[in-house]
């Protein structure tokens, strides 16, 4: 007799990155670089080490629990009441707790797919029943199946936007229309963990979106942009009603006092982040289009990262870029996901791809 639960057998387990010392040692090179895990590869703004410093000398106490200066700098910053904010370790954990907050067993959870690999663990170790809808040829969200595939069981439908791994990102007159499709019953999460590095202006922010449908939730993170992908920081905005029952399921005191030093240092250096994500932006670009003239089919991005569908050559060409140094994501059967890094180490990785493809 097993002792935990046959169906978690179903899922792949959550894969991370790997580390570029351990790339380098089995590839006998003296270094390697990580364009693996859509971090930004400039180090912490400034401000963010001192906040940290001076945190650890009360880590022997709790933190707060409501995250309360947190939550109102957010609040002030985004233009959101407080109480529709809610804080987590990471929006990746933050999605866990809406599910949990929402759905009964045999429910559904309906997602693009391919989308973020935390979203099936996310919805079969909640006890649902995972409806993943494919992408589209262009590798971006078919809303219309998606709201075809809505039932009465659906509970939770998750938009990534800009997509990981691919991404795409769904424009304004899609998602309102998908979004009355689907209705006011159905709680729809639009997951922005990579909003900052978006530049096409039919892209809504969702916060606007939300501002009007009390169904929507939108999920944010500090991670990526902001730098803080080590420390774990994420926060969602809902109605209060919905808020206050993700509350109610969170972990406590899961953003921990160093955490929420080094998020309200980081927002206090805005200006640096938006400086560093103009650099991104712009490598994105130059990357992107020098892959277009390996690879035809490479898709438009709005993330800090560029999607190659391989397929099934996905894994031998990562295996090929750490040979030559450089870690990328493979997918296997699917593509491979390359984080936008510094000018040198995007370099690195575009003489690894004219090699291998």
């Amino acid at each position: 007799m097993p002792l935990t639960r046959a169906d978690l057998a179903t899922i792949p387990r959550y894969v991370a990155g790997r580390n570029p010392s351990d790339v380098a040692r089995e590839s006998g090179i003296p270094e390697a670089v990580k364009l693996a895990s859509n971090e930004v590869p400039y180090g912490p703004l400034p401000g963010v080490i001192e906040a940290v410093a001076e945190a650890v000398a009360q880590t022997h106490r709790y933190p707060d629990p409501g995250v309360t200066a947190l939550r109102a700098r957010l609040g002030e910053r985004y233009g959101v009441a407080p109480e529709r904010i809610v804080s987590g370790c990471g929006s990746v954990a933050l999605a866990e707790h809406i599910v949990r907050a929402a759905v009964m067993q045999a429910d559904e959870v309906l997602y693009s797919w391919r989308s973020f690999e935390a979203y099936p663990i996310i919805a079969t170790s909640s006890g649902a029943t995972s409806v993943r809808v494919p992408n589209t040829a262009d590798h971006g969200h078919d809303l219309d199946a998606m709201a075809d595939a809505v039932t009465d069981r659906t509970r939770v439908a998750i938009v990534c936007t800009p997509n990981n791994p691919t991404g795409t990102a769904v424009r304004r007159d899609d998602l309102e229309r998908f979004l009355d499709r689907v209705g006011p019953d159905v709680l729809v999460v639009i997951d922005e963990a990579y909003r900052e590095f978006v530049r096409d202006p039919e892209v809504p922010d969702g916060l606007d979106v939300a501002a009007g449908r009390r169904n929507v939730v939108v999920l944010r993170t500090m991670s990526k942009a902001w730098g803080l992908a080590g420390i774990r920081v994420g926060w969602m905005a809902a109605d209060p009603e919905v808020a206050e029952a993700v509350r109610k399921v969170v972990t406590p005191f899961s953003v921990n006092h160093v955490a929420q030093a080094a998020a309200l240092a980081a927002l206090a250096a805005e200006d640096e982040m938006a400086r560093r994500v103009e650099l991104v932006v712009a490598e994105r670009s130059r990357v992107r289009d020098a892959l277009v003239e390996l690879r035809p089919d490479v898709p438009e991005t709005q993330a800090n990262f560029v999607w190659l569908p391989l397929g099934d050559e996905a894994v031998d060409f990562a295996a090929g870029c750490e040979k030559r140094g450089v870690i990328v994501r493979p997918f296997a059967g699917d593509g491979v996901r390359v984080t936008i890094g510094t000018p040198a180490e995007n370099d690195l990785f575009l003489t690894a791809a004219r090699e291998l493809l």
